[in-house]
C-alpha cells in the first residue's frame, strides 16, 4: 500500500517536471516578443501581393482578384502590408464538372467548381525562392431551374468567392507555418 503510493507520487513528480521543463518551449504563434525580433504579424505584413496574371474583365481575372483580396485581408487585417520583405507570386487554373444532369432537360443540377493553385515566395533581397507549394480547393454547387438564369450566375458566382477564400486560407496557414518554423 505504502509502495504503490510511493510510485503514483514519483510519477506525478516525473510529469510535474516534465511538464516544469517544456513550459518555456512554448510560445503563441501570433503573440508579440518582448525580445525584439519581428514577430509572426510583423512577418506576414511584409509580404507583397502583386497582381495575379489573368485576361482582363475574364472570369478568372475577378477570381484572381478575390483571392489576392482574401490574402491580403488574412495576412495584414485592416492595416496595409509594412515594406516589402518577400514577394508572393501565385498562379491558379480554374475547373468547372457537372456532378448532377436533368434527364428530362439536359442541364445540369449540381455542379463542382475547382481551383488549383501553385505560390512561390520569393526573398525580395535576394531574388530567391524561399518556399514553393500547391494548394486546391473543390468546392459544389446547386444550380436551380433551367430558366433561372440570374440565379445559376450567382450561384457559380458564390462558389468561385467560397474557393478564393479557401485557397487563401491554405495559402496564409501555409506562410504562417514558413515564418514560425522556418521550413
Amino acid at each position: 500500500m505504502l509502495s504503490a503510493r510511493i510510485r503514483i507520487a514519483a510519477r506525478l513528480l516525473a510529469v510535474a517536471a516534465l511538464a516544469a521543463l517544456t513550459a518555456g518551449c512554448f510560445q503563441p504563434m501570433y503573440a508579440e516578443r518582448t525580445d525584439g525580433t519581428p514577430g509572426l504579424r510583423e512577418k506576414l505584413m511584409g509580404v507583397e501581393l502583386p497582381p495575379i496574371n489573368k485576361i482582363n474583365a475574364s472570369r478568372e481575372a475577378r477570381v484572381g482578384v478575390e483571392v489576392r483580396n482574401a490574402l491580403a485581408f488574412k495576412l495584414y487585417g485592416t492595416a496595409t502590408g509594412m515594406p516589402p520583405t518577400h514577394r508572393l507570386d501565385i498562379r491558379f487554373a480554374s475547373s468547372r464538372s457537372s456532378l448532377i444532369v436533368d434527364p428530362n432537360t439536359g442541364l445540369p443540377s449540381s455542379e463542382n467548381y475547382g481551383i488549383d493553385c501553385q505560390y512561390n515566395l520569393i526573398e525580395v533581397a535576394t531574388g530567391k525562392s524561399v518556399m514553393t507549394g500547391t494548394t486546391f480547393s473543390r468546392v459544389s454547387y446547386d444550380m436551380p431551374g433551367s430558366y433561372q438564369r440570374f440565379s445559376r450566375n450567382r450561384a457559380v458566382r458564390d462558389a468561385e468567392d467560397r474557393a478564393a477564400n479557401e485557397i487563401a486560407e491554405n495559402i496564409n496557414t501555409r506562410l504562417a507555418a514558413f515564418f514560425t518554423a522556418g521550413t
